[in-house]
């Protein structure tokens, strides 16, 4: 989950101006808000036990292009595996992300029908040959990862500017500080095409907020693929994949988590855009 995200600063004075082709070239700017999104069952494969998903998200992104991008995201999910057997989950993780995209600061719990199962403390600085990890929990270790590796923001600003550009396919590993700490994904986004303001307006709270409405988004899926495992067909299948709509400025709706026998989706039930805070 700590891939969504992203899966994020520095508000958008939209206006009222009609809508312009963006200009490829002009800096991605993330919108600060604060957003919930109500979880439920959207389907099962195979042999899934899973009867039905309830739960919640909330993601509240701060910051700006000079300061750096902080999230504090929580995942709240109750999953019900039939015959009365009922797991809640909450993952609560806060990060911080330099406005170079160069330094990553990434601390997260992971509680189980209340019990405490792991914890992750640590720190990312990408240099020009390496990038490097300390990490303080779940125990003291050094990382050394290849300096090709992308954080979270940086990662959806990259999907943005593939979006302006027109260019669907992007491929490269990412670092989000999740589950122990010391996982790099590779990752395979797919943008599809554009969704024009006024075209297949939103049904949810994006679709009550005003500075959306003369913005374009695209359809988003992520899958990741963790780097260590190897497939004998030559076809791996992802550990994870997100699937959402991105809008300019960063802000994602219509969430589909997709954890291959299950998919669970992320309606956004509540959008607060915050006060942009202006450069020095």
């Amino acid at each position: 989950m700590a891939a969504l995200g992203g899966v994020l600063a520095c508000a958008l004075m939209l206006g009222a101006a009609p809508f312009a082709a963006p200009v490829q070239d002009a800096p991605v700017l993330l919108a600060a808000h604060r957003a919930i999104y109500d979880l439920s069952l959207a389907y099962t494969r195979g042999n899934s036990q899973i009867e039905a998903v309830r739960g919640r998200i909330v993601y509240d992104f701060d910051g700006n292009a000079c300061s750096g991008y902080s999230l504090e995201f929580r995942q709240v999910s109750v999953v019900d595996n039939g015959e009365g057997k009922v797991s809640t989950s909450d993952l609560r993780s806060t990060t911080w992300e330099g406005a170079d995209a160069r330094s990553f600061t990434f601390k997260s719990q992971n509680f189980l029908n209340q019990d405490l199962v792991d914890t992750v403390d640590g720190r990312a600085d990408r240099r020009a040959k390496v990038t490097a990890v300390n990490l303080q929990k779940p125990q003291r270790r050094k990382l050394r990862l290849g300096s090709e590796v992308v954080f979270p923001t940086e990662h959806m600003v990259r999907a943005i500017e593939a979006g302006r550009a027109g260019r669907t396919i992007l491929s490269f590993p990412v670092f989000d500080g999740s589950d122990t700490g010391d996982k790099v994904f590779n990752t395979l986004t797919v943008v599809g095409k554009t969704i024009a303001p006024g075209v297949r307006v939103a049904d949810d709270a994006a679709g009550k907020e005003p500075k959306l409405a003369a913005m374009p988004r695209w359809p988003v899926t992520i899958s990741y693929f963790a780097r260590n495992k190897a497939s004998q067909s030559g076809e791996q299948t992802p550990d994870y994949a997100i699937g959402f709509e991105l809008y300019e400025n960063g802000i994602s709706r219509a969430l589909m988590l997709d954890y291959n026998d299950f998919v669970v989706r992320g309606t956004m039930t509540s959008l607060e855009l915050k006060q942009p805070k202006p450069c020095p």
